[in-house]
């Protein structure tokens, strides 16, 4: 072979190299870093850029003294020798094994001879790391291999140890940080697209993108910004005789739904595509898949589905997904003739179970799309449910496999919750179905005494163990969700099957039992007596039903002790639920109010008036108005006498008093008004919105106070005193003067509108104004009559008090006297003798004088 001058320059230049890289062999590795550069120069020389088998003997050779890893001092040189390996792969294919051999160093730690070393070449290592990513562009299926199994390698390589050269690997939660700063989640997620014909390449990609996206939030962010979601869903069912697609795919969405913004990733998913090959993904797990491994991919695969039909915009039902749904829920229960189920056959086992469980839970979530309830009504869910919840006992036992009795009771509770949520949306179906008949049967099976025994396992079966309140508990929600509806076909139709006296007997059973304070009882009661509160308020009838039985079981709940109100499990709340419920089943129907006034229910109501917090004030308020209209409520509330002997008048006038302290109406000290101008209004009023006059009507009781005095009347009320009469003018006067507040704002609104007024308008507007004054100055006049009258009464007590301690006194000295004379008489004989004398005397002279004149005489003898 016949070579030029250049290339046998380049032979010569070649032959020294190799002779030092031999050279240098075992030298310690801080003194290796000439070797790197002169391998560069090797490779990018145009002279010797064509020696292929000396570039391969070379890189051998340094592959061989690298074993124990790169010195994060030569990442540099390193990674640009393997960019230039890279790029000559597609020309000379044998730059691939020595390229996979470089990548398989990278998967060991990198190597410092500083603790420094870390921090000052950190930028090096994650622009390095991001250069292996972009690797993956490098067409050969060998590479790429080797660079998913060397990024996984170097991400979960334990803690090594430190050589005998002093010269550490890195800490592995350094290699973490550089991985997620890298960026190379990202680069690995977009390179996905390389691979659509390289199955075992895609699966080793898929992996490491699992194994990066487990515990790292920074990784599941970038691979989020590629559009991590979206690609990997959308490929999820492609065919794969191993099934490690989609198991890896699934892996790597729950990593995602996990570690990053939940929102955006079911953002991404809500897509058609998406929707279609979960979908696809999905049925396949469901029909071909009998190993316990297949069906727990299948319940994974469900709950994804669940989590992406929280967005609405998710397309569910353009895509199909919705009727296989709705068509699964109702299987086995009802029979169907559709392909998907007719064939479809359970094993009953856990994950069976748990399917049926996400399905009804997958229904509840996609509810919220209403066009959805249509799937529902066709695979007739409704009906479905009514066979979940029908109790065991009632069912016609079945020799063919089903689930067991633990199984069954937490379907049948889970299946009430599904039906409370269905029951409002689906109304027409919950009728024909005639769930109410099998809500109060399933209600009165939960009142019966019988072996049955809840397990009380299930997140529904909270306080259920050993007996049927949990089934109650959802029977009772069930009924409170369409009680609420307001639709009086539904009311009606609980009334004619007789659910009020069911209701009334359920609050017998609370009431008759014990160990029935807790939340779930508690829970219960209320419900209990929303639901007879709707079904009564503005029906007579229904409010006889309710009966004195019902007004009984009332009295009793308003018998609460007070304390319990404050012990955080609800007692306030069933407080509140009675009080509505006599306002709502026993006001308005004369034989149930005669009942509750006979049985001293008003002196309970104003008990609780008189013991419990402003909360309920509005409230009891409002039923003791609407009792008053019986008279005979008047008379019990007149005799009534509380706690230190507060009457019903004292105490209204008491609640008055604190309303306008809270309020800060202007007064003085006596309560007296100082602003005849504004004589009711608050300072909070001042700051108000518009309309503040009318909305003050409802924000306090001052209104229900004043309509109760009304009743009640002004005048003749006993164990009032002059503060309370002070309080009592105002209030016979405060409908005149809120309807002059009221006159007043509309002037003020009608002048910052700037309409000017006509002539008689605005002197009817003044003579209002000066109308509210004089009134208010009457009033005020009143007040200070009874001020000086009080200041009369107590300066003539004071005077009749100092008049009985100067008698008290004088008794005191006569008695004193009278003591002095006994002991003058019984220790002196001359006085004796005197008082002799002087006994003669008494028919013509004072006995006192008598008495005076001998001890004058003898009192120096006994002082």
């Amino acid at each position: 072979m016949i070579c030029d001058g250049n290339t046998v320059r380049s032979v010569m230049l070649s032959s020294a190299q190799m002779s030092s890289f031999r050279h240098k062999q075992s030298l310690h590795p801080s003194e290796r870093f000439s070797d790197l550069s002169r391998v560069i120069h090797l490779l990018e020389d145009p002279i010797s850029s064509s020696l292929t088998e000396r570039h391969i003997f070379i890189l051998k050779k340094m592959v061989k003294r690298c074993q124990r890893g790169f010195l994060l001092r030569d990442l540099a040189d390193v990674f640009k020798i393997i960019n230039i390996c890279a790029e000559k792969v597609t020309e000379h294919p044998h730059y691939a094994k020595i390229l996979c051999d470089l990548l398989q160093i990278c998967s060991l730690p990198f190597l410092k001879e500083k603790s420094s070393d870390e921090k000052n070449y950190a930028s090096v290592v994650t622009d390095c790391l991001s250069q292996m990513g972009y690797l993956m562009r490098v067409p050969v299926p060998e590479v790429r291999h080797q660079i998913c199994s060397s990024i996984i390698a170097f991400y979960c390589h334990e803690k090594a140890k430190a050589g005998s050269d002093g010269v550490c690997p890195t800490r592995a939660e350094y290699r973490g940080q550089m991985v997620e700063r890298s960026g190379l989640a990202e680069t690995l997620v977009m390179s996905l697209a390389l691979m659509e014909k390289q199955l075992s390449i895609k699966l080793r990609l898929l992996q490491t993108l699992q194994i990066m996206s487990r515990t790292s939030e920074v990784n599941c962010t970038v691979m989020l910004k590629a559009q991590a979601a979206q690609k990997i869903c959308f490929h999820m069912s492609e065919r794969d005789p191993s099934g490690q697609i989609l198991f890896r795919s699934s892996e790597i969405l729950w990593n995602l739904l996990e570690n990053a913004c939940r929102e955006e990733v079911t953002a991404q998913l809500s897509n058609m595509n998406c929707i279609m090959s979960l979908k696809e993904a999905f049925l396949q797990q469901l029909v071909s898949g009998s190993s316990h491994y297949d069906q727990q991919l299948r319940n994974d695969l469900l709950v994804l589905t669940s989590l992406i039909a929280a967005n609405q915009n998710a397309p569910f039902i353009e895509s199909g997904f919705v009727k296989h749904l709705s068509l699964l829920v109702t299987f086995p229960e009802l029979k169907s003739h559709n392909p998907l189920v007719r064939n479809l056959k359970l094993s009953f086992n856990h994950e069976d179970f748990e399917m049926k469980k996400l399905l009804l839970n997958v229904i509840v979530v996609l509810s919220k799309d209403l066009p959805a309830l249509q799937s529902f009504k066709e695979s007739r869910v409704m009906l479905a449910l009514m066979l979940l919840i029908k109790p065991r006992s009632c069912g016609v036992q079945s020799s063919r496999r089903s689930w067991t009795s633990s199984q069954q009771e937490e379907l049948q509770l889970q299946a009430l919750a599904t039906l409370s949520t269905l029951a409002p949306l689906m109304r027409d179906d919950y009728m024909t179905c005639q769930a109410n008949t099998c809500l109060l049967l399933l209600l009165d099976w939960c009142l019966q005494e019988d072996s049955f025994s809840g397990r009380g396992h299930s997140f529904h079966g909270t306080s259920g163990h050993g007996g049927k309140k949990a089934q109650m508990r959802y029977c009772m929600r069930v009924l409170r969700c369409v009680a609420s509806l307001s639709d009086e076909l539904l009311n009606q139709d609980l009334c004619d099957q007789g659910a009020i006296g069911q209701l009334v007997g359920v609050l017998r059973w609370f009431t008759a039992g014990q160990n029935t304070d807790d939340a779930v009882c508690l829970e219960i009661q209320i419900d209990t007596m929303f639901i007879l509160s709707v079904l009564c308020v503005g029906d007579t009838h229904r409010k006889e039903l309710f009966g004195s039985d019902g007004v009984d079981l009332l009295l009793q709940y308003l018998s609460l002790d007070s304390a319990m109100l404050f012990s955080g499990l609800g007692h306030n709340k069933l407080l509140l639920a009675t009080i509505d419920c006599v306002w709502s089943c026993v006001v308005g129907c004369f034989s149930t109010e005669d009942v509750f006034v006979e049985r001293h229910g008003v002196h309970l109501l104003l008990q609780l008036l008189q013991s419990s917090s402003r909360p309920i004030f509005g409230v009891l308020m409002g039923t003791l108005l609407e009792l008053c209209e019986n008279p005979q409520s008047i008379v019990h509330v007149l005799k009534w006498c509380g706690e230190r002997d507060v009457t019903a008048p004292q105490l209204l006038l008491q609640l008055w008093r604190r309303e306008e302290d809270e309020t800060a109406v202007k007064r003085d000290q006596w309560g007296v008004i100082t602003d005849v101008k504004h004589p009711i209004v608050s300072q909070h009023q001042y700051a108000s919105s518009s309309s503040h006059a009318v909305s003050d009507v409802s924000e306090n009781m001052r209104a229900n106070i004043y309509c109760m005095f009304c009743k009640l009347g002004f005048e003749q009320l006993s164990g009032l005193n002059a503060e309370d009469d002070i309080t009592l003018h105002i209030i016979h006067r405060y409908l005149d003067f809120k309807v002059c507040e009221v006159w007043a704002e509309v002037s003020s609104d009608l002048c910052d509108e700037g309409v000017t007024l006509i002539s008689s308008d605005d002197e009817a507007l003044k003579n209002i104004r000066q109308m509210s004054e004089d009134t208010a100055e009457h009033v005020c006049s009143i007040q200070q009559n009874i001020l000086q009258r009080k200041q009369h009464d107590e300066l003539q007590q004071e005077r009749h008090m100092y008049t009985e301690i100067s008698l008290t006194h004088k008794q005191r000295e006569l008695a004193a006297a009278s003591w002095r004379n006994y002991v003058a008489r019984t220790s002196n004989y001359s006085i004796l003798k005197e008082f002799q004398r002087l006994q003669e005397e008494w028919s013509t002279s004072g006995p006192d004088e008598a008495l005076e004149e001998p001890l004058k005489q003898e009192s120096p003898q006994n002082p």
